[in-house]
């Protein structure tokens, strides 16, 4: 088969659609191989890199894995641990013995969490039911703070490549940011104004995820609180 790209690089793709023949293209991210094609499972944007191929989902729900590390917010107190919602049509389990390297009574639960805090967890199993752990760093207890949710597609471009976005963030607002897999994202700061401006950098990025120079943008909106 003929070497060959289909597509162009920010070209919005539909679920089958042929990105590329030939075996030298290597799909990442949402496309797939399909024998010697390479095609798209999503609605997205395609990108490509020499003869990588990448397709990121413009929009989707979250679906929970081992070792995602989420936010969520204690609804319920059970008998052996706390009811938690992640943004999942089930609620997730955080057991008593999971929450803490120490041992805690029952009596003391609400000295760890309460109802309608937030915490920052990691996944420990999924199945029937989703089970959460906060016994290690970083995962804890979030203190007061604003939450905001966003797509849980757009994290990574949240989070940027080897964290460069969100070090951006953090570095110039100031604000403290924890951002879940889940799609919450928590900020923290003195400044009311930086918390604001962090949001709507934010918001800036799910809207435009795709463009070029996007972190450059970011910086610049938070220091000069202008887009």
């Amino acid at each position: 088969m003929t070497e060959k790209l289909q597509i162009k690089d920010k070209e919005l793709v539909v679920p089958g659609q042929i990105l590329a023949e030939g075996m030298s293209y290597i799909p990442s991210g949402k496309a797939i191989r399909n024998g010697e094609t390479i095609t798209s499972t999503v609605l997205g944007s395609a990108s490509v890199k020499g003869h990588v191929v990448k397709v990121q989902a413009l929009s989707g729900g979250y679906f929970p894995r081992k070792n995602d590390m989420i936010i969520g917010q204690v609804t319920e107190l059970a008998k052996f641990g706390w009811r938690v919602e992640i943004g999942q049509p089930n609620q997730a389990d955080l057991p008593l013995r999971d929450a803490s390297t120490s041992f805690i009574e029952q009596g003391s639960m609400r000295k760890y969490f309460s109802e309608g805090d937030y915490v920052f967890a990691g996944i420990t199993e999924v199945g029937k039911f989703i089970r959460l752990s906060t016994k290690t760093r970083p995962h804890r207890k979030l203190g007061t703070g604003n939450i905001i949710e966003v797509s849980p597609s757009n994290i990574p471009r949240i989070i940027g490549r080897q964290g460069s976005m969100i070090k951006t963030i953090k570095d110039t607002s100031g604000c403290n940011v924890v951002v879940g897999q889940n799609g919450y994202v928590w900020i923290q700061g003195e400044d009311l104004e930086k918390v604001l401006l962090v949001q709507k950098a934010i918001e800036m990025i799910e809207s435009d995820a795709q463009t070029s120079g996007l972190t450059e943008k970011v910086e610049k909106m938070l220091k000069g609180g202008k887009k």
